[in-house]
């Protein structure tokens, strides 16, 4: 029977045996969902903010990439902990315990979420593809979203191959800016400064710091990782699921410790190419072409090449979010291809019209900060209750660290966006 299973069937098999003792467990067989979840810390919406800190700020705000990086391993942390702990994803959950109006609410600023996070990752692509091959943007989209739509077909094959997928791209990313980092003249000495300095430098830099904190915690990934756990093991004992969480966990840091690498060097090659004499890039494209005379034309395709793999890879997650989603709140379930059209037509719209890319990816990070509130919320709320989580509700330290965590998000996004829409903020003037 094992012959004819399939890929995701195996693994399922091997994980239930390892959780009950009947053969050693090989840690890649629990490596998964947090690989998945750690692609919306690595979308092409972080790659401008990165390059501007670098480029502007040199190393000083690594240690802000850093912080940003230690709460996003503590809410996927809860959000996989759900999965685990209930069978049932965040959305399921909300719509199982908060009145329908709330839940009517979440449901429709969580798919405005989706919609703006696809919106920012498949511009990505795009531009990475236009720059690489001199194409015009619109094709550039066009074979993005074809690219996407095949690999979102994987999908029908179980978890196991979209997790092979998304971890191929993850490592092609990962493998570009370790390649850039031997390219760039890298000052490590203030690099490792640049972790532990805690500084502003100026009114400016505590905007970039914002965006970064605020567009680190993405509310599509809260809502997936939860999926992505829920039903991975099947049906299993509660002292397995206590093991399952310890693997988790142990993946969520590892997963989200590569991405806040990827991010940091990100900064590290900005602030290497761009702060002595470029000081003023702030945009992709701009990037690109101030790569090729600075560090030669390989180092700006290999910036290229991670871009694509970051657009790609995020728009399928984006998508795989956004099924989840509708069908969590609603218990509706739609086509891939149809899910794709939905978020994808936006973008098209958006570029037709002739509207700057970029400025569409910094009106996606908005919308996306005014969203973040919801399922960081909801998620702190749902965790701390042994009504819901049992024996594995969040502890008092816990509790108290995603309540703080909370807080200082929602904080520097209500400052981002005041900030953005011009409104007066004493401190910084």
């Amino acid at each position: 029977m094992r012959k004819n299973a399939t890929l995701s069937q195996r693994t399922t098999e091997d994980i239930r045996a390892a959780l009950s003792g009947q053969k050693r467990g090989s840690a890649l067989l629990f490596a998964g969902p947090a690989i998945i979840a750690s692609i919306a810390y690595m979308d092409p919406g972080n790659f401008a903010t990165n390059i501007q800190a670098g480029a502007r700020y040199g190393y000083a705000l690594l240690w802000v990439v850093l912080a940003a990086n230690l709460i996003a391993m503590l809410f996927q942390a809860l959000s996989a902990k759900l999965g685990i702990a209930t069978g049932r994803n965040l959305a399921e959950v909300c719509r199982a315990r908060f009145p329908r109006p709330v839940v009517w609410f979440m449901w429709g600023a969580s798919e405005i979420a989706a919609m703006a996070t696809d919106l920012a990752e498949f511009l990505g692509g795009a531009i990475g593809l236009a720059l690489l091959v001199n194409m015009p943007l619109i094709w550039g989209m066009l074979v993005t979203a074809i690219v996407t739509y095949a690999i979102l077909l994987f999908e029908r094959s179980g978890f196991r191959t979209m997790e092979l997928i998304i971890g191929s791209l993850v490592t092609l990313i990962g493998a570009c800016y370790v390649v850039e980092l031997f390219i760039a003249p890298v000052q490590w000495g203030s690099a490792a400064r640049g972790l532990v300095s805690f500084q502003i430098p100026d009114a400016f830099a505590l905007t970039i710091a914002v965006g970064i904190v605020g567009a680190t915690v993405m509310p599509h990934a809260l809502f997936l990782h939860s999926g992505l756990t829920q039903h991975r093991a099947g049906r299993v004992t509660v002292e397995q699921k206590r093991k399952l969480l310890r693997f988790s966990n142990r993946e969520v840091i590892i997963a989200l410790a590569i991405a806040g690498l990827v991010n940091m060097a990100m900064v590290i090659m900005a602030a290497a190419a761009f702060h002595l004499g470029h000081s003023d890039v702030a945009e992709i494209e701009t990037a690109y072409h101030t790569l090729t005379p600075l560090l030669g034309a390989a180092a700006a395709a290999v910036f290229l090449i991670s871009l694509i793999a970051s657009g790609i890879s995020s728009s399928v997650v984006g998508t795989m979010a956004g099924q989840l989603i509708m069908q969590g709140f609603t218990g509706m379930r739609i086509p891939v291809w149809l899910r794709r059209l939905i978020t994808m037509v936006p973008a098209f719209v958006i570029i037709a019209m002739g509207a700057d890319a970029t400025m569409a990816l910094v009106i996606s990070q908005v919308i996306l900060s005014l969203v973040l509130p919801i399922p960081m919320i909801a998620l702190v709320l749902i965790t701390g209750k042994r009504s819901v989580m049992g024996e594995f509700r969040n502890t008092r330290l816990t509790q108290g660290l995603a309540i703080s965590g909370t807080l200082l998000v929602l904080s520097l996004n209500a400052i981002l966006l005041a900030q953005i829409f011009g409104l007066p903020i004493p401190f910084l003037n």
